[in-house]
Formats: C-alpha cells, sequence, structure tokens
C-alpha cells in the first residue's frame, strides 16, 4: 500500500493509518523537533502536540501527497509555540554533529580538524541573520525542499530561495575574510 492511500485512511479517520505514515518519516520529525528544541524531552513533547494536531486536523489537509510537508510546518509551528512558552530564543543553534543527522567523516580528514571546521562553520552560521540560518538549515541540514520550507516558514518560495542565496553568498564571503581558502 503506498502512501497515498495511508494518507486516504487516515483522512477517514483512520487512527492506525496515521500512525503508520508518522511512523514512516518518525526519524525525520525527531530530528526537526530536535534541532528547534535542543534536548530529547521537549523534542519528544512537541512530536506528541504534532501528533494530536495532525488527528485532529487531518480533515483539512486538501492533497494527500501533501501530507508530510503539510505535517512538518504542523510540527515546526508546535516547537515555535513550545519555545515561545519557554520564552527560549527560536533559531536552530549548536548541536553536536551526531544529533545533526550528518554524514560520517571525510576520508582522510582528521576527526580534529573536522571539529574545528564544524565550529568554524557555527560560528560563520551565526553571523547570519535568524531567516537565512533557518532557510539554509531548513535546506541543507534536513534536506527539505523549497515549497516545504516556505510552507513551514510562510513566506514565498522566491524569499526563501532569496535567503538561502544571501545567506550563502554572506558565507562565501565571511569564510574567505576569515584566510580560509
Amino acid at each position: 500500500m503506498d502512501g497515498i492511500d495511508e494518507v486516504k485512511k487516515a483522512r477517514q479517520g483512520d487512527k492506525e493509518a496515521l500512525l503508520r505514515l508518522i511512523m514512516a518519516e518518525k526519524d525525520a520529525y525527531y530530528r526537526l523537533a530536535y534541532s528547534y528544541m535542543k534536548n530529547e524531552a521537549d523534542a519528544m513533547d512537541v512530536l506528541e502536540d504534532m501528533i494530536v494536531k495532525l488527528y485532529e486536523k487531518i480533515g483539512q489537509l486538501k492533497k494527500e501527497a501533501s501530507f508530510y510537508p503539510w505535517s512538518k510546518t504542523i510540527l515546526v509551528n508546535r516547537c515555535k509555540l513550545a519555545l515561545k512558552q519557554k520564552k527560549k530564543l527560536f533559531p536552530l543553534e549548536d548541536r553536536p554533529e551526531e544529533e545533526r543527522g550528518r554524514k560520517l567523516p571525510v576520508a582522510g580528514m582528521s576527526e580534529y580538524r573536522q571539529v574545528e571546521e564544524q565550529m568554524h562553520l557555527q560560528a560563520l552560521m551565526n553571523r547570519l541573520n535568524d531567516d537565512q540560518r533557518e532557510a539554509i538549515r531548513l535546506k541543507y541540514y534536513h534536506d527539505l525542499d523549497y515549497g516545504t520550507i516556505a510552507a513551514i516558514t510562510r513566506v514565498s518560495q522566491g524569499t526563501v530561495k532569496s535567503r538561502i542565496f544571501q545567506g550563502l553568498k554572506k558565507l562565501r564571503a565571511l569564510y574567505g575574510r576569515d584566510g580560509n581558502e
């Protein structure tokens, strides 16, 4: 059975179908929640909130094929609400490499050098504005497409592309200015 059929069943009130859809992407949901909440307990709390919201609002989903972008938008909104309630600052900040879902170490590069590069990149990322940093992280850390990022951030795709372009341009300029290749 494909995802579209599962979404149709979920829209008709099948809780098990909704659960199967969520479980199929559980790792991506967790990484996204953790990147906002920065700890396991809070990430799990917002995931629970998201599941309740999905169940309550599944009837409002217009296109079955849009389930995952729609559900990730709900998750990000739950994260932002939880952070606002806790009076925490919002954008995705420092996290250990293993918690970012990053790739394995680059062959031939020492672990120390990789950590140094990551710290340098993080310092450069912190110099971007919040919108640019969020768009870049959603695109490159979470591998989301422009349409999904636009839905999550509630701006147009053109704005998302502009934020990413301008952010990357600034990163390149900063990287060069810091004396690296």
